[in-house]
């Protein structure tokens, strides 16, 4: 059971819908709350078939099929992270609030940027060597569902709150993206330490 706990508190931190919120701002934005939903509960199918594959295959899809270190898919996936924090102290939320494409291509955008990601990817690695298989898909599906829930509220909130409280929505994406920032470099600088550290040792 812990575990379990263990490995949803890693997927949620990385899934947290109140920084994918920021990621999605312009989506959120641009879509009807309809379309926006349906892609949405798309997108989660989609990661949630690609974290079981990544999470029961492990290290041996990089090792056996791309002929490439997993420490090396952490370490370049802890230097985008890296650059987007960078970004986001500079520049603010904007910097990935203005990504969104076209409506039918809205599932695999919200899929492939923002949920199926190097940290989410590494994480279902990680958690499918402690779990088992029915715990993995236990963790997977209920972190998946309450993500996929908030931000759908979320959007809701968007819709009927902007006009009346612009004011407060604009200051909620400013500091929450100025603190999405500090957790992403961290976790940017760990995976970088922990991929140098894996190669070291091999």
């Amino acid at each position: 059971m812990s575990e379990s706990l263990h490995a949803f508190a890693l997927f949620f931190s990385l899934l947290n819908p109140f920084l994918m919120s920021i990621y999605m701002l312009g989506i959120i934005r641009n879509s009807e709350a309809r379309v926006f939903n349906r892609a949405l509960i798309q997108g989660s199918l989609i990661s949630f078939v690609v974290f079981i594959i990544f999470a029961k295959t492990g290290e041996a899809f990089f090792h056996d099929i791309l002929h490439v270190r997993f420490e090396s898919f952490q370490i370049f996936g802890g230097i985008i992270f890296l650059v987007i924090g960078y970004r986001y102290v500079f520049e603010g939320a904007d910097t990935i609030g203005v990504m969104r494409g076209a409506p039918h291509h809205l599932a695999g955008t919200i899929a492939m940027p923002f949920m199926i990601g190097p940290g989410t990817i590494s994480a279902a690695v990680i958690t499918g060597i402690q779990l088992s298989l029915w715990q993995l898909v236990l963790v997977i599906f209920v972190t998946l569902f309450l993500t996929c829930s908030l931000l759908i509220l979320m959007k809701y909130a968007h819709d009927h709150l902007q006009h009346k409280h612009s004011n407060y929505i604009d200051l909620y994406v400013d500091i929450v993206g100025r603190l999405a920032a500090l957790l992403i470099g961290t976790i940017a600088i760990d995976m970088i330490v922990t991929g140098v550290s894996g190669i070291m040792q091999s």
